[in-house]
């Protein structure tokens, strides 16, 4: 049993000091995935690789510390979701690093989150000057999540008081030819109202058709496998190399 008690101060050992460490290195390196995400996903890889690489005799060794080691992991899943000081303790906090157009130093410098990576992400966004920031917040995801000041935010109908018609999701009617008939039940729509559709627009099958979806205001559109482009543009440079 000595086996036993080895894999499973290994096993431990390995998830604990993985979470520790990646606490360690900051947030940007994990991009979408939360701290706890990030360290079950490589640990778990590692242990399913060394079962593959791992000798006869050693498969159940390995197996028991992948089990071992999923165990673990459930169980703190479980217990975040009805722990919020253990949730925030193991994923960590948001944490503002823009406040009022002024960047936070402190908070990046603990961190450990550069100026530069802020810039990128601030552009992704379509932010290129720091005066039109209200708040900036790094999530315990990584993402970047940016309120804008008031005046610099798009204007709204609700800031004109203005109403508008109600908007659903659309529905899948059909997808690379095939009906979803369940959509069009949902919209208390049948095939025979579908054939109808598609004869008026001049198609004869729903086998031409790539896709289409119904909106909630009741509005078809239909995008088919042929598409009958007068000018289709082309943005490559292959007809000038061939020159």
């Amino acid at each position: 049993m000595d086996w036993l008690w080895e894999a499973t101060w290994k096993t431990s050992l390995a998830f604990f000091s993985v979470l520790i460490y990646a606490r360690l290195l900051g947030k940007e390196q994990i991009s979408q995935l939360t701290f706890y995400d990030y360290v079950t996903g490589i640990t778990f890889g590692n242990l399913a690789g060394a079962i593959a690489l791992a000798k006869r005799e050693e498969v159940g060794h390995v197996f028991y510390e992948l089990t071992l080691f999923v165990t673990i992991a459930f169980v703190i899943s479980y217990i975040t979701l009805k722990s919020r000081p253990l949730r925030k303790l193991i994923e960590g906090e948001p944490v503002i690093i823009i406040h009022n157009g002024k960047i936070l130093e402190n908070n990046m410098r603990k961190m450990r989150y550069n100026i530069e990576n802020l810039f990128t992400q601030l552009r992704d966004k379509g932010f290129f000057d720091l005066n039109d920031i209200e708040f900036a917040i790094v999530e315990t995801n990584g993402a970047l999540s940016v309120l804008p000041k008031s005046q610099q935010r798009p204007i709204t109908p609700a800031d004109l008081q203005l109403p508008t018609p109600y908007e659903g999701l659309s529905s899948e009617i059909i997808v690379k030819g095939q009906v979803i008939y369940p959509n069009l039940a949902q919209n208390n729509l049948d095939e025979q109202w579908l054939i109808a559709e598609l004869t008026r627009r001049g198609i004869k099958s729903p086998s031409e058709v790539f896709y289409a979806n119904l909106n909630s205001n009741g509005t078809l559109y239909i995008d088919l496998w042929q598409d009958e482009l007068e000018n289709p543009i082309d943005i490559t440079d292959s007809q000038s190399l061939l020159k």
